[in-house]
C-alpha cells in the first residue's frame, strides 16, 4: 500500500507529465495523443513507473520506444516544473497502459 507522500508525488508527476506531453513535446512525438493514465512511485521516491495510453498512431510500440529514447529530455522538462516541490526528481520508466484496449476487447466478446 502506498503512503500518503507517494500518492501526492504520483498525482503531481501525473499532472505535470500530462501537460508536458500535451503542450511541449509535439515536436518529438508528432500528432500522437499521449495520455498519462497512472504513475506509481517507489517508496524512496527514486523511481516513477509511468503508464501511458497512446492514440492517433499506427504503431504504438514504435512510439513507446521513441518515448523511452527521449526519457532524459522528458525528465529534464519535468524537473524544470517540479524542482521547487521535490528534492529528488525520480527516474522515469515508461510502460504502455493497455487496459482500455483490454476493456474494449472484453466488451466486444460479451456482445
Amino acid at each position: 500500500m502506498d503512503s500518503t507522500r507517494q500518492l501526492k508525488v504520483s498525482r503531481l508527476i501525473q499532472k505535470e507529465l500530462g501537460e508536458i506531453f500535451q503542450r511541449e513535446t509535439r515536436i518529438l512525438f508528432g500528432n500522437a495523443l499521449i495520455t498519462v493514465t497512472q504513475v506509481r512511485v517507489s517508496p524512496d521516491l527514486g523511481v516513477a513507473k509511468v503508464y501511458v495510453s497512446l492514440f492517433n498512431v499506427p504503431d504504438t510500440k514504435v512510439l513507446l520506444k521513441l518515448i523511452q529514447a527521449h526519457t532524459k529530455e522528458v525528465r529534464a522538462r519535468l524537473s524544470d516544473r517540479i524542482k521547487k516541490q521535490l528534492r529528488i526528481i525520480p527516474n522515469l520508466v515508461f510502460f504502455q497502459d493497455d487496459s482500455l484496449d483490454y476493456a474494449m476487447r472484453i466488451d466486444e466478446l460479451l456482445k
